[in-house]
């Protein structure tokens, strides 16, 4: 049996790539403000992942479904063009003021980031068809049949929508956990796995990254 499948090896694994991008002292604030006010936030391997995700697709334009304080945000912005801007939605306001601090704190331009007050559900909607060159899914997982249908209509050819949380704290990779959370992110990637209009894929960082790029 080879290494690579070895639990104990697997889980040494992933906390090397969970820390291998240190994260700066507004990005731990941010994390820990996040923690303060029961807001789950991407861990440090998503958020380099997101980054060089960004980073790839020469990204100006980012949706992002979940504000929380702003972690995922801050990631995705710092390797985002100085022209790029980022939309990001959230139901509670008071995540939304949290996360505009940090953004301030970075040193990042107030323009930089559209905050929208508001469910997701009734602001993706109004968004452009084909202008979005990323759109990240981080919160409500019993509305992410939604937010993808959305996301895939919002995205440019060559586009990503990436999918926080798409293990459901490893719960998904479980046939045998059948509560409505889990079964709704399991169908989720089992739709997406079976789109012709995008190619997918599943990162194991953080609580799974799912990955679809838009043909």
């Amino acid at each position: 049996m080879s290494d690579i499948g070895r639990p104990t090896v697997k889980a040494s694994s992933w906390m090397y790539c969970e820390d291998f991008v240190a994260e700066d002292e507004v990005l731990l604030r941010a994390r820990e403000q996040a923690a303060e006010l029961g807001c789950t936030a991407v861990s440090p391997g998503t958020g380099a992942a997101l980054a060089a995700l960004v980073a790839a697709l020469r990204a100006k334009a980012v949706v992002e479904v979940g504000t929380g304080t702003g972690v995922a945000a801050l990631w995705m912005l710092r390797a985002m063009p100085e022209d790029g801007v980022l939309t990001t939605i959230d139901v509670e306001v008071e995540h939304q003021r949290v996360a505009k601090q940090a953004f301030a704190e970075a040193g990042l331009r107030p323009t930089r980031a559209r905050t929208i007050p508001g469910r997701a559900r009734d602001v993706l909607p109004r968004l452009t068809d084909g202008a979005y060159d990323l759109v990240l899914v981080g919160a409500d997982k019993p509305s992410y049949p939604d937010y993808v249908e959305q996301g895939i209509r919002l995205l440019r050819p060559g586009g990503t929508l990436a999918i926080a949380s798409a293990l459901a704290g490893d719960r998904v990779a479980d046939p045998a956990r059948r509560d409505e959370v889990t079964t709704i992110v399991r169908e989720v990637g089992r739709r997406l796995r079976e789109d012709d209009r995008v190619v997918p894929a599943m990162l194991p960082t953080g609580d799974g990254l799912l990955l679809a790029v838009r043909r």
